[in-house]
């Protein structure tokens, strides 16, 4: 996944509707009248897809509170109750790191992304795309182990491709979110051979190729056979894979 930002901006503090943008059928949200004209458009698929991208802005503006609250509740038991969250940060505490509310924030997100770690800022959480406490468990687990590699291989995820690649192997296999019941419930994949490997590789690919200095698939690709077998296998600091 892609670094958060250095943003520290409050998830508490209250929003604008976004305006509308230009030559777009999106209408300002101010009346519950333009809202359902804007919904029924949405629903029956004759909006441009410029007004699709102003409607989304606007729900993720309009809801930004509700989410960011919504996400710190989550946070906040899971850090509590969540068995692997609990281990993972028993283990970087070990290490000389602390991952806790401090550095767990919650934000609207307009990139499309889930979640992101930086080694400075901490874990930034994208409330606005995280639907579920199942899926802030395996969304915070991830970026757990991205923490757990920076503190105990000094891994560089922004600017070495191997490092990105291997870590995000780690991440993907070990946080629960190629487990069988995901992919066929949050992706639609019914796969019952192998798929939790295909499922690592296919996030993994995907996180690798967005990243600036990747070029391209075939990069992201041979990037991340290169490193494949000696990642996949190294799932510390569990013994094996947890979930």
């Amino acid at each position: 996944m892609s670094s958060a930002d250095s943003q520290s901006q409050s998830p508490s503090l209250s929003s604008t509707s976004t305006p509308p943008q230009s030559g777009s059928d999106f209408l300002p949200s101010n009346t519950l009248v333009n809202r359902f004209k804007n919904f029924y458009r949405m629903a029956t698929g004759s909006m441009s897809p410029e007004g699709q991208k102003a409607y989304w802005d606007d729900s993720d503006e309009r809801y930004s509170d509700f989410d960011c609250k919504r996400c710190e509740t989550w946070r906040d038991d899971l850090l509590r109750t969540s068995p692997v969250i609990r281990y993972m940060n028993d283990n970087i505490r070990k290490l000389g790191g602390d991952i806790g509310p401090h550095n767990i924030r919650c934000r609207t997100c307009k990139e499309g992304m889930l979640a992101g770690f930086d080694r400075q800022y901490g874990i930034k959480v994208c409330a606005n795309w995280v639907q579920s406490k199942s899926m802030m468990e395996d969304v915070v687990a991830h970026e757990m182990v991205h923490a757990y590699d920076h503190l105990r291989f000094k891994t560089d995820l922004d600017s070495d491709l191997r490092h990105a690649a291997c870590s995000e192997i780690r991440a993907s296999n070990l946080s629960g979110e190629c487990r069988w019941a995901n992919e066929f419930f949050r992706n639609k994949i019914l796969s019952f051979t192998n798929h939790h490997q295909d499922c690592v590789r296919r996030r993994v690919i995907r996180s690798v190729m967005a990243r600036p200095n990747c070029k391209d698939e075939a990069h992201a690709d041979k990037v991340v056979n290169e490193v494949w077998d000696s990642c996949f296998r190294d799932t510390r600091p569990f013994d094996e894979i947890y979930r």
